[in-house]
């Protein structure tokens, strides 16, 4: 058989039963595993054999799960966290240690712009963030020589931008480092940044791939491809033994292919122990299974609501890669052919009064720190998730003051826009 396709790959992809074994991905809702020899134990703690020994660290359910998120992103590695900010933490602090640097573009998250700028800097590593729409001149000067990754997002959170993942990519190689990319917005349904350049992606699976609000967690992803050893002097996590494990050397005993995901699981989560529960790991899958009708349905409803507020008289702007006028109109189109996601953003004229004037008169979107849902809902983030910036960092990011985050669901599109259309009209 060809290879699967996408569709088929969201619904079957990352376990195939055998005969007389369960049809739907078994919950392994147990801390422990047994064995019949302390020999057998020792092998799983030496990284000489496969297998599990405590859920802090692996679990059958969690691993089932990421390896389909693997396949869907068309990875070699994959691994579940227990939130999508873990995820990110971890995709730095597996390769960056105390006296590094990394670079991430200002137009990210206000939660990981926090633990980027605030959490690990005080951890001792130090971040530079640029705009999206940097030049490749400037882009190459913020490089230094401990420089160890760079860091941006497929869309952006809440601004709604685009990553020009391949020109990141391409002047992050450059200079020796992987590039990592957020992909919880477009999903691999509507973009696989691997195929565009990037090293390791990470997830929200919270967001589109659970898509209920019932589960929160995270995951990351290797390509695989990035050479380690190439920089062995800037990666020596990697590239040299870990004392840890009586001196095994990552790239040496994994590859390529598993280096990164090894580590990050043998050191990060035996350490800090941020395991998703087996659990929300099932939830995610179900939701995985209807993900590629959802993010279709999604992205329709966002374009014509965009293009709704986009002729209303008391909206100031819109953005959405897939309104002709956007900025972002011909990346998008580039790298989000087929729909970019549910969510957009846009401003209503007046400033902040009538921004929660406006969000107090809305009956269908619910007023949520949650995005990327299949109930609508919508956020002011300057008073919410993106409270602890100034209104410089605010600006600086692409995000002003009266940015309205607006997510849509899976809802019939005209009743929203009605709710909205009356809201409007109540201002």
């Amino acid at each position: 058989m060809s290879k699967k396709r996408i569709e088929t790959i969201c619904v079957q992809g990352g376990y195939t039963p055998k005969n007389g074994e369960p049809r739907q991905i078994p919950i392994y809702q147990s801390t422990t595993f047994k064995y019949d020899t302390s020999e057998e134990m020792g092998k799983l703690f030496d990284l000489e054999a496969n297998g599990y020994f405590y859920t802090r660290l692996q679990n059958p359910t969690n691993d089932l799960v990421a390896a389909k998120l693997c396949e869907l992103e068309g990875g070699t590695a994959g691994m579940l966290t227990s939130s999508g900010q873990a995820a990110n933490f971890f995709s730095i602090f597996n390769i960056a240690n105390a006296g590094d640097h990394v670079i991430a573009s200002a137009e990210i998250y206000g939660g990981t712009f926090n633990l980027f700028n605030v959490t690990m800097k005080k951890m001792g590593i130090d971040f530079t963030f640029i705009p999206s729409d940097i030049t490749e001149e400037e882009f190459d000067k913020a490089f230094r020589p401990n420089t160890k990754a760079v860091f941006g997002e497929t869309i952006a959170n809440p601004s709604c931008s685009v990553l020009d993942i391949e020109f990141f990519a391409k002047v992050a190689h450059k200079h020796g480092v992987p590039l990592i990319v957020d992909n919880t917005f477009a999903t691999p349904i509507n973009c696989r940044p691997i195929e565009w350049g990037a090293d390791i992606v990470t997830h929200s699976t919270t967001k589109y791939i659970d898509g209920h609000g019932v589960s929160v967690g995270g995951a990351i992803i290797d390509g695989g491809k990035f050479d380690w050893n190439k920089y062995a002097d800037k990666f020596p996590g990697l590239c040299t033994p870990d004392d840890s494990y009586h001196g095994v050397t990552y790239t040496e005993r994994f590859g390529l292919e598993g280096a990164f995901i090894t580590k990050a699981t043998a050191q990060l989560m035996r350490d800090f122990g941020s395991i998703q529960s087996p659990q929300h790991a099932f939830y995610i899958n179900l939701g995985l299974e209807s993900l590629h009708l959802r993010i279709k349905r999604h992205s329709e409803n966002a374009l014509k609501m965009a293009e709704f507020l986009e002729s209303h008289e008391k909206i100031e702007w819109v953005r959405y890669c897939g309104l002709k006028n956007d900025k972002y109109y011909e990346l998008g189109q580039k790298y989000l052919p087929n729909g970019s996601c549910g969510v957009l953003s846009f401003s209503v004229k007046g400033g902040r009064e009538k921004t929660n004037e406006f969000m107090k008169n809305l009956k269908i979107a619910a007023i949520e720190t949650h995005v990327a849902d299949a109930r609508t809902c919508c956020l002011h983030p300057a008073n919410a998730t993106h409270r602890q910036l100034t209104d410089k960092q605010l600006e600086e990011a692409g995000i002003p003051a009266t940015l309205i985050r607006y997510s849509c669901g899976i809802e019939n599109v005209d009743d929203l826009i009605e709710d909205v259309k009356q809201a409007l009209e109540k201002i």
